[in-house]
């Protein structure tokens, strides 16, 4: 079953239980998919719905401490509850020594050497480690490994 058959299953299962804000979350993630296949006029593979389900992360992440700052527990409350429902749809993540040991080896296999190569490494990094690792934790990586570190 593809993860996209998997979350419009997740959706009917939350809407037996009435279970509304797992519900409203997933129908977010769903109109964010669609939009992106009507946009492109292209079906999504799991990698794309990965790609997606990140950025939607990422939103809530940043919306999380934007509204702290603000005082508005309220809604950072809100973002947190829809983060969790969002981040059962990835996959597990690489830890931050098997992220730096796999950039390590893309650094060596691509020659980079210095801090001028950290496009070139980063285009290589984001297409193999995708939904795999933190890309906040991929970036450091990649400065410590052309760094020398």
């Amino acid at each position: 079953m593809s993860l996209k058959d998997q979350i419009t299953e997740d959706m009917k299962t939350a809407m037996r239980a009435k279970d509304s804000e797992r519900l409203g979350t997933i129908r977010l993630l769903l109109a964010a998919l669609k939009q992106k296949e009507v946009d492109e006029r292209i079906e999504l593979d799991d990698g794309a719905v990965i790609a997606i389900v990140d950025k939607l992360i990422k939103q809530r992440k940043d919306s999380i401490a934007a509204f702290e700052q603000a005082a508005r527990q309220d809604l950072a409350d809100k973002e947190k509850s829809e983060l969790v429902v969002l981040q059962a749809y990835l996959p597990a993540r690489m830890s931050a020594e098997e992220t730096l040991a796999a950039v390590k080896a893309i650094v060596a296999e691509l020659g980079a050497s210095g801090p001028g190569d950290m496009g070139k490494v980063m285009g290589a990094v984001k297409t193999r480690l995708a939904g795999k690792a933190d890309m906040g934790q991929v970036s450091a990586a990649v400065k410590t490994a052309l760094a020398g570190g």
